[in-house]
């Protein structure tokens, strides 16, 4: 007759222990710092934060004197629309679908000048094969400007667009185009 054995533990492992550990609690919230005013002492004002353009009485008034001003996000319409008629407008203008002409409502001054000084892409240069834009995306990273990327598909090829769009006098105007 065999004695009873004890269970052997499996070799190469090892036991688990439970360690128990403190966590540092959140930090206190600080208490706001109460200020003195004196009569006679401005008070300083806090630095301004990025975002927003600011909008005042005398950013109207310079409408009339000084050119173009800059709008908020309130005053534009969609971004998602102005975008992919942008796109599309671009690549048929580069192809010879439709006049250069038609994108200068749509563009800066400096974008317009870009894309009449005759340089396209080779691919928009060649074939005669239609171009078709797929899914526009937008991103709005501040009040005011919206960044667009889309991709063109002709001939069987993949290429990508982006462009910058800014509120300028209550519509968006393409300030930087980039087509690959």
């Amino acid at each position: 007759m065999t004695a009873p054995s004890r269970p052997v533990p499996p070799t190469g492992r090892t036991a688990v222990r439970l360690a128990v550990v403190r966590t540092p609690q959140p930090p206190l919230e600080p208490r706001p710092a109460l200020r003195l005013v004196q009569p006679d002492r401005r008070v300083p004002r806090p630095a301004p934060r990025p975002g927003p353009r600011p909008r005042t009485a005398a950013v109207a008034h310079a409408r009339d004197e000084f050119g173009p001003v800059l709008c908020g996000r309130a005053d534009l319409p969609p971004a998602g629309e102005t975008a992919r008629r942008l796109v599309t407008t671009a690549l048929e203008a580069l192809t010879g679908r439709r006049p250069l002409a038609q994108l200068q409502p749509l563009t800066t001054a400096g974008v317009y000048a870009a894309l009449s000084a005759g340089r396209r892409p080779q691919w928009c240069a060649d074939g005669s094969a239609p171009v078709i834009v797929g899914r526009v995306r937008v991103c709005e990273p501040v009040d005011g400007v919206a960044e667009i990327s889309a991709v063109a598909h002709r001939s069987g090829r993949a290429h990508a667009v982006a462009a910058r769009l800014e509120g300028i006098d209550g519509r968006w105007r393409c300030t930087a185009l980039q087509i690959g």
